[in-house]
């Protein structure tokens, strides 16, 4: 049963980046983000936060902060978390990622009900791009 504070509830992920500058206008290019609310990130105060949103959808990037254990992919060597971004045409919008510096981890392709495709962003953040073939959640699934 829904209470009340979860009907209001929301996740905005966080990302960590080295170069947050870069980063930012890299998410602006490969998925059409737009920047709205930002910290920083000028030459006299390098470090960013931004928060960009994509249709909907919205999330923040900061520049990491080891001295309060906050870390990049790039500093911890790997990235923990993958990103499901729920686009329309998943083609095109995976081949302006790779084209905006994003690598290519597999190819748009069907599975599980989804068309999805894979790519690791120039930061070291995955992200999954995708849009479901069939309604979403499907009837009859297993509650979780």
């Amino acid at each position: 049963m829904s209470t009340p504070a979860a009907a209001q509830a929301s996740i905005l992920p966080e990302l960590a980046v080295r170069h947050g500058r870069a980063a930012v206008e890299f998410y602006k290019t490969a998925f059409g983000a737009v920047e709205v609310y930002r910290v920083g990130g000028t030459d006299a105060h390098e470090a960013v936060v931004s928060q960009l949103s994509i249709g909907t959808a919205s999330f923040w990037v900061h520049d990491e902060s080891p001295a309060n254990g906050i870390f990049s992919p790039e500093g911890l060597g790997g990235c923990t978390v993958r990103i499901l971004l729920v686009v329309e045409d998943p083609d095109s919008a995976l081949a302006r990622a790779v084209a905006a510096g994003a690598r290519e981890i597999s190819q748009v392709a069907e599975e599980h009900g989804w068309r999805l495709g894979r790519i690791v962003d120039p930061f070291g953040h995955h992200w999954e791009i995708g849009a479901p073939l069939v309604p979403w959640p499907p009837r009859g699934g297993t509650p979780a």
